[in-house]
């Protein structure tokens, strides 16, 4: 390869026009002033000759990142006014800048740029072969297939680069724009996940004082949780920005949990310790006035009657009235029918006690149940609702 550039005056620039097409073809043409000859006398316009024989501008792309793995090429195209055309086909594996916000509906712009690696802009100036618009049309026709990505455009601008030395370098700087085809994604990612979250929705309508609910909220979760393992090599894993899809899964999985967090607490309060617990009165009007209301839910006929049973079949006497629930003051007597009557009239104030302590504990735990059936009720509104 001739290492002298080839012009007759060093002080001349060389004009080394570049065309791109996206295919993984790169056109290089520059001309050699004293290179010329007549094509009537010679016979022919252009002959091929071995690229070694000519001198190269050392044109490299600046996102290149990895070797070429392109066919060489060992010959150029030289014609009868001095012009040599290089088509080498470079295989570019490069780095782009991606934005996967919208992904799996994102549409990328990688750029491209070419320019010399060693001689300065005012000896080799870049400049465009074909129109922008033609390239376009020409990467369009040969690329048969596209895989996940659909070719939008292209849009190209040359520039000066201005070096720490203050020496300049021409630069064409090729944007591509890329569109992702999100049909495998809507398939594997965003359907399966809405079908488990409709099933966790539609967990709502089993009754929870008769079926394992929880159980099936868990399955549920768990079956969601290697879902996301094993679509997980689908997400992208670079970028500036979290992807919406990511945070649409964590949501669906935040709302899957506290589903199964609110299940829980239903069955606590439908069969569990916190019915044995007192419960305040703004509970109680809170959610069985007006929240049962709220949701068209009817009171039963405890939360109607709160006294619990109707009358008081034991009349206490005088002396319990003037002492509440401490003992009477009765008159002493040695008549054994009278002691036995006494010992009669405690053990029946024993069971009454007895049957009033019973009837508000029962009263308490069908308050508890009622108002896990209204939480219940609003939960699943809410969700449906959602």
């Amino acid at each position: 390869m001739s290492p002298v550039r080839p012009v007759n005056n060093l002080n001349t620039p060389t004009n080394v026009s570049i065309s791109f097409t996206l295919y993984g073809i790169l056109g290089v043409k520059w001309k050699i002033e004293f290179l010329s000859w007549d094509p009537v006398e010679c016979g022919t316009s252009f002959i091929t000759l071995p690229r070694s024989k000519f001198w190269v501008p050392d044109i490299v792309i600046d996102e290149f990142v990895d070797e070429n793995n392109a066919p060489e090429t060992y010959y150029v195209t030289v014609s009868h006014t001095g012009e040599v055309q290089d088509s080498l086909p470079v295989e570019v594996i490069s780095s782009c800048n991606l934005d996967i916000l919208k992904f799996p509906f994102d549409i990328q712009n990688c750029s491209y740029t070419f320019n010399s690696w060693i001689h300065h802009a005012d000896e080799i100036q870049l400049s465009y072969e074909k129109q922008v618009e033609e390239m376009v049309n020409l990467s369009k026709a040969v690329m048969t297939t596209e895989g996940e990505w659909e070719f939008l455009g292209m849009t190209a601008y040359t520039h000066t680069l201005t070096n720490f030395d203050e020496s300049t370098r021409d630069q064409i700087t090729y944007f591509i724009a890329l569109r992702r085809q999100p049909t495998m994604y809507v398939v594997n990612l965003i359907i399966p996940s809405c079908f488990l979250i409709t099933l966790d929705l539609f967990s709502f309508i089993l009754p929870p004082q008769s079926v394992d609910r929880s159980a099936f909220k868990m399955t549920l979760i768990l079956g969601y949780t290697v879902f996301l393992l094993l679509m997980n090599d689908l997400l992208p894993v670079t970028g500036n920005s979290i992807p919406l899809i990511n945070v649409l899964f964590s949501l669906c999985l935040a709302l899957m949990v506290g589903s199964l967090l609110e299940t829980i607490l239903i069955t606590n309060m439908l069969c569990g310790s916190i019915r044995d617990l007192p419960m305040p009165n703004w509970i109680r009007v809170l959610f069985l006035k007006y929240l049962a209301r709220l949701v068209c839910m009817g009171k039963s006929k405890r939360v109607e009657n709160q006294t619990g049973r109707g009358g008081n079949p034991f009349v206490p006497y005088e002396g319990e009235k003037q002492q509440g629930t401490g003992e009477a003051k009765e008159p002493q007597t040695t008549d054994a029918s009278l002691l036995e009557l006494k010992r009669l009239r405690d053990d029946l104030r024993a069971i009454q006690r007895q049957l009033e302590k019973s009837d508000t504990t029962n009263q308490t735990e069908e308050d508890w149940f009622y108002i896990g059936l209204v939480i219940d009720r609003i939960e699943s509104r809410q969700a449906w609702s959602w």
